[in-house]
């Protein structure tokens, strides 16, 4: 199993308000980055998925804000696979500051595995290989996963 080195930039000015502090909205944009990001590393790259014809749409989605974020201010995401079934998944998000080291938001979100038809499939029928890597990360926790 790789160790997943965390999806790590600054914030965008484009990302924040007018009190400065980031959008809301944009949190969700960064649990994708981050989720894309993880992805690669895992050795499963997001366009390898979508090339074999699988979608990943999402079903669901929640955030907690704890303390926000401000313009230029750096973070780190990490994840981690919650649930795993072959045909869904769920997966948690931690955003932390990288000048303080807070927790500024707790999320989750959760997916289905489809065909282009946004058909459910199964991955580990059809696809064992995907199938294969999500279990192998599944269930760790945040210090399991991460460098």
């Amino acid at each position: 199993m790789n160790k997943i080195r965390p999806y790590e930039r600054k914030v965008f000015y484009y990302e924040t308000d007018k009190m400065g502090i980031v959008h809301h909205s944009n949190y969700i944009r960064i649990f994708e980055e981050a989720r894309v990001h993880y992805l690669s590393e895992a050795g499963l790259p997001f366009p390898k998925i979508e090339e074999m014809g699988i979608l990943m749409p999402v079903l669901s989605v929640e955030a907690v804000y704890k303390r926000p974020l401000r313009f230029d201010e750096p973070f780190a995401v990490y994840l981690k696979i919650d649930k795993f079934n072959g045909a869904t998944l769920h997966v948690s998000y931690r955003l932390v500051s990288r000048e303080t080291d807070e927790v500024c938001v707790e999320g989750s979100s959760s997916h289905c595995f489809t065909n282009t038809d946004l058909k459910v499939v199964r991955t580990k029928a059809k696809y064992p290989e995907v199938y294969e890597v999500f279990s192998r990360y599944s269930g760790l926790d945040f210090d399991e996963i991460f460098e």
